[in-house]
């Protein structure tokens, strides 16, 4: 389904506190599976990326003016981007207390980047979906990755054949990845391709989720990742476009991934 933007990222800190977007609660957990403005705005946004195909269809993604590799036989082609996401509104961490979201701070971020790079865009849901209440999507979440689950998505994965790049984003629960994420890597085929990992945090930064992804995709080339903090994810554009530019990513003008 195509994005519509906008606020929320929910994760544990490095000593052992659980931060949902806002507030904090303590607790740990072991690190055993190995995943792996406003809202009308937002809409309008995302709504110009296209739908990716679902898998088992011929993929035909959109590209304008970028290029993302060399294609055999010719100097340059336009580039065949996806950009995956996952994003919980709701309650959420706020500069050490809680607000409500209408809009995950993933989302807000994945439409910054839509509106920078010609691409198809995938908004990973889950089937049942997450509390909007903090507490409850802290419990949830830690059952989760206790038992390392695979929860169900809603909608049908994409089918990533044909894509030359993956922006795969989400925000940071537990110092990882949402185990969400692991049940979508592992329902596509996605050897061969260059894998940019985003997320959003509240305090513990990328916690090693791109490392995450490099063991669980050894046929990809993935790339070092970007995390934004949730709290100043609409200030982000200079460091976003950076890390776009450093990866050959952009509008018409730029070069190839290489």
């Amino acid at each position: 389904m195509p994005v519509t933007r906008v606020g929320a990222a929910l994760e544990w800190t490095d000593d052992s506190h659980l931060a949902v977007d806002g507030a904090l609660v303590t607790g740990g957990l072991d690190r055993r599976a190995l995943l792996v403005g406003a809202a009308g705005v937002v809409a309008a946004a995302l709504a110009g990326c296209a739908t990716p195909p679902t898998a088992g269809t011929d993929p035909s993604p959109r590209s304008a003016g970028m290029t993302t590799g060399p294609d055999p036989g010719s100097s340059s082609r336009p580039a065949r981007v996806l950009l995956a996401f996952f994003s919980r509104a709701g309650e959420s961490y706020h500069e050490g207390g809680r607000r409500n979201l209408a809009v995950g701070n993933t989302k807000v971020l994945a439409g910054m980047i839509a509106d920078r790079v010609d691409c198809d865009v995938h908004e990973i849901v889950a089937a049942d979906p997450y509390p909007e209440a903090y507490d409850p999507t802290v419990a949830r979440n830690s059952a989760e990755q206790e038992r390392d689950a695979r929860p169900a998505i809603a909608n049908p994965p994409p089918d990533v054949r044909g894509y030359d790049a993956v922006l795969i984003g989400s925000p940071v629960w537990n110092v990882r990845a949402p185990m969400i994420m692991s049940t979508f890597i592992e329902s596509v085929d996605l050897a061969g391709t260059t894998i940019l990992p985003f997320v959003t945090y509240a305090v513990s930064g990328m916690s090693g989720i791109d490392d995450d992804y490099r063991r669980a995709l050894p046929g990809c080339d993935v790339r070092a990742g970007l995390a934004v903090r949730g709290e100043t994810v609409r200030d982000a554009a200079t460091d976003l476009e950076a890390w776009l530019a450093a990866n050959r990513l952009g509008r018409a003008g730029r070069t190839d991934i290489a």
